[in-house]
This record gives structure tokens, sequence and C-alpha cells, in this order.
């Protein structure tokens, strides 16, 4: 048997006995997507931070970035958030997060319901005032029927849309939920 034969089967792990762990791309991935968390933060209310209770020194740093308009600096801060992110358990802030934005998506959509129910009131649709009190019997018809013919009034004579906007009040308050 040749020295080098010798060697390496003796210095040769079996695939067997290799813990290899996870990959460095996935580590990089992992690393990047903390950071990219973190940088979430930054855009946060002190209001929303304080909600988070975030450690103290994850804290500074975000407060820090607030105040670096440096592109240099505020890069090398982000790195630094993201570093700090790595140490922590960052399931309640990613949880505090989306429940912040499905809170913001919900709020979008029944502000666009409510915009296509003004535009289906100022658009002539008959049934639509129908639908609409059907839909919230605690509507008052009166107040509803004034406001769509003020509106309708105003977009004929190319005035400033007040009423409108008072329709659009009225119904997004109806929307809202109990």
């Amino acid at each position: 048997m040749s020295p080098m034969k010798k060697f390496y089967d003796t210095h040769v792990p079996e695939d067997e006995d290799l813990d290899e762990g996870p990959s460095k791309s996935l580590l990089k991935r992992q690393s990047t997507e903390l950071q990219q968390l973190g940088e979430s933060l930054i855009d946060l209310s002190p209001q929303e931070l304080d909600e988070l209770q975030l450690p103290e020194k994850l804290r500074d740093a975000v407060d820090v970035a607030k105040r670096i308009t440096s592109h240099g600096g505020l890069y090398r801060q982000k790195q630094f958030i993201g570093k700090l992110m790595r140490k922590i358990d960052v399931e309640p802030i990613r949880a505090a997060l989306e429940a912040k934005r499905q809170v913001h998506r919900t709020d979008v959509l029944r502000l666009r319901r409510a915009e296509q129910w003004r535009d289906r009131l100022l658009n002539g649709e008959a049934e639509a005032l129908t639908a609409l009190l059907q839909e919230h019997p605690a509507a008052d018809r009166n107040q509803l029927e004034r406001l769509i013919s003020q509106a309708l009034h105003e977009r004929q004579r190319k005035q400033g849309p007040t009423a409108a906007r008072e329709l659009f009040r009225v119904v997004r308050e109806l929307l809202e939920p109990t």
C-alpha cells in the first residue's frame, strides 16, 4: 500500500461522520431577512416601538438609525441592527409587525369599500341606496338622500365636493365594525 493511500484512508472522514449544519447560503438568507425585519423597525413610531418591548440595545440602535442622515452611516447602522436581531427571539416582533400590516390592509379595504359605495350612490344607481340601507338598517335614509342630492348638485355646478366628502364620511362610519 502506498503511503498516500494509507494517509487518505486514515484522514478522510466518512460521510456519516460529517456534521455540516446549515449551508452558507441559508445563513446568508436568514441574516438578510433579519436585517430587513430590523430595518422595518426604523419606520415605526416611538409608540409602536414601545409596544414591541424591544431589548434596550436594539431600541437604542433603532433610535440612532432614525437620526442618521448619511447614507453610509445609515447602512452601517442597519447592519448593526441586523447583527443585534440575530441575537434575540424575533418571533414576537415578526408577529406584531404582521398584525400591524393586517390592520392596515383591513383599513385600506374598508376605505375602498366606502369609496365604492359613495361612487355607486353618486353615479345614479337606483338600487344602490336600497342595497346600502338593507346592509346597514341603522343608516339615516333622509341624511343619505340629502347628501346624495347635494353632491350631485355640487358636481353639476362644478363646485367643491363638500357634500361628496360628507357622504363618504357617513358611509365610512356605517362600515366601521361595531
